[in-house]
């Protein structure tokens, strides 16, 4: 092609195009620049500042600012209440994570059918996810009351077991925590699962019957596979949201009984907005922060390695 133009017409094409291209990019950084300006200025400065202030001896009340360098953090990790918080973090994670992502494929599996009405089941098994968490704290504290108070009981008394104080038993506290978790949030988990489902060609589904394949077989090597990516942003996002749990806590235990239910954010409140510690909570929260960026590259990572393999 280029042979076919007058000299120097190659190159004023080759600068054209260059320029284009310049002006192309020049205005996609204009639409980005508000959001990245807004980004710097109310989430990156702060995240900063907050590393910053970890780093002093920061009360609130008072003028008792001293920079101490990482002492906080040294004095974080000899701090037995932080370990137990991050334990019982780590708990309520392995609880309710497995739990929200099983329940939300099998609540996808089961709503994704051709069929009349399909769509108000859909919104009734959502429906629970728009609630606040003082509606669904509320509820469930007179769900799992103890003795014939709670409605959980009246039914186990009605069926001859034996009645339990849930949210007061130290063995039993953080389950029924996550129990309440997986009833309020699974739904959200359903739409993702269901619109990764309705992506995956249902042409492969009957190659698969052709070829004589069974249930488990065409979930195992054809739903699975499709719904690698879903469940990646789903493992992602509830692994974070069981780490952050707190205003679910605070209204169904307060973080009791003993402190057996006190996770690391209701840990990091405390210290910051109760003793007013400044310092020390900035450095509880940049130790969450690490926490949960290690287990999401981790998790983004083993699943691109699997996507690989």
């Amino acid at each position: 092609m280029q042979s076919a133009l007058k000299p120097g017409a190659a190159q004023r094409l080759a600068n054209s195009l260059s320029q284009r291209k310049w002006r192309d990019a020049g205005i996609a950084y204009l639409f980005i620049l508000p959001f990245l300006l807004l980004y710097i200025l109310f989430t990156f400065l702060p995240i900063l500042q907050g590393f910053w202030i970890s780093l002093h001896k920061w009360d609130v009340i008072g003028s008792n600012v001293r920079f101490i360098g990482l002492r906080n953090y040294q004095i974080l990790l000899q701090d037995k209440l932080f370990w137990s918080s991050l334990e019982h973090t780590a708990f309520f994670a392995l609880l309710a994570g497995p739990g929200l992502i099983v329940v939300g494929l099998a609540l996808a599996l089961l709503l994704n059918r051709p069929i009349r009405g399909i769509g108000i089941y859909r919104t009734l098994f959502y429906m629970p996810n728009i609630l606040s968490v003082t509606v669904v704290g509320l509820v469930f504290a007179r769900v799992f009351a103890p003795a014939d108070r709670g409605l959980v009981n009246v039914v186990l008394d009605s069926a001859g077991g034996q009645p339990h104080s849930w949210l007061l038993d130290v063995a039993l506290a953080m389950p029924t925590i996550a129990v309440t978790k997986i009833w309020w949030s699974a739904g959200f988990n359903m739409l993702i699962f269901l619109a990764g489902l309705q992506d995956i060609p249902q042409e492969l589904y009957e190659a698969g019957r052709v070829d004589g394949a069974n249930r488990w077989v065409l979930f195992r090597h054809i739903t699975l596979p499709g719904l690698r990516r879903p469940m990646l942003f789903v493992l992602v996002l509830q692994v974070i949201a069981s780490v952050q749990v707190f205003p679910l806590i605070e209204v169904l235990t307060q973080g009791g009984p003993a402190g057996s239910t006190r996770p690391l954010v209701m840990y990091l409140f405390e210290r910051t907005f109760e003793y007013w510690q400044m310092g020390y909570g900035s450095a509880l929260a940049f130790v969450l922060f690490a926490f949960l960026f290690v287990i999401s590259i981790a998790q983004i990572w083993f699943f691109n390695r699997r996507e690989e393999d």
